[in-house]
């Protein structure tokens, strides 16, 4: 028998604690995009997110996470997410999703998002644009006593409407004192489901898109995640916590932003 994971309501210290390590992920992921430029490695990126996130006192969360061995997963063209950082140069054209996670006095902040590397083709640079409004479309649905699965839904009908497909297979998620809490937060169901949205939830919606089918399949790394047909990919994602008022961002890198 599974036994369900209880959904943790943040205090007020909490949240303002998950403001600070959600504001320097949101700096982290600031910087690695700054650095998406052609003949620039993957690994140059990880080495500068690491830096900069240790020196403000902090960790990088997905360091040895689980045994992944970067500070940001970095991930390029085709592959969805996971992407190992590694010797691989950035190529104009390319289209770059990184993603950063940090740990701040016990909080995680989680963030991420695509970048184009110089000229990037139009549709490129659409499947960048959508996946990144599909994420604001969702939180839309953010509002305290709506269900998760309306955020969920709202994203995979902007998604869908747009010609392109949400991944199934890898889920948003709670986040606090673990980088992964309860619940999961898909991209995609039924409007009206899933759990109630409380003030204090705080969450990572995180938008996953390929340009062609949903089906991703895992390399022989076990980690690197690529659409199964080849076809482009990006990723977009902010922590956000549920207040009274409606969505509050906590990736953001001055104070945190409501909508």
């Amino acid at each position: 028998m599974k036994t369900m994971e209880m959904i943790s309501l943040k205090s007020s210290r909490e949240i303002e604690l998950m403001r600070r390590a959600g504001r320097l992920t949101a700096q982290a992921r600031a910087l690695a995009g700054s650095m998406v430029h052609p003949g620039v490695t993957t690994l140059e990126i990880d080495a500068a997110v690491r830096r900069f996130i240790e020196s403000h006192g902090a960790r990088p969360s997905f360091l040895n996470y689980n045994g992944f061995p970067g500070s940001a997963c970095i991930s390029v063209n085709e592959v969805v997410i996971h992407g190992i950082p590694g010797r691989r140069k950035l190529r104009e054209g390319d289209i770059v999703s990184v993603d950063v996670g940090a740990c701040l006095d016990g909080f995680h902040g989680d963030c991420a998002a695509t970048y184009p590397c110089g000229q990037v083709s139009e549709e490129a640079m659409r499947l960048i644009q959508v996946t990144e409004q599909s994420f604001w479309e969702g939180i839309k649905q953010a509002q305290p006593g709506k269900r998760v699965y309306d955020i969920s839904h709202a994203v995979q009908q902007y998604v869908e409407t747009n010609g392109y497909s949400v991944v199934r297979d890898f889920v948003g998620h709670g986040v606090g004192a673990k980088l992964h809490e309860a619940p999961e937060v898909p991209n995609f169901g039924p409007a009206g489901h899933g759990p109630r949205l409380q003030p204090g939830m705080t969450i990572a919606v995180e938008p996953m898109v390929n340009a062609g089918g949903w089906q991703v399949k895992v390399l022989k790394d076990k980690w690197t995640t690529v659409s199964a047909d080849g076809s482009l990919a990006a990723h977009y994602e902010n922590t956000i916590v549920i207040t009274d008022a409606g969505p509050e961002i906590l990736t953001v890198t001055g104070d945190g932003a409501y909508v």
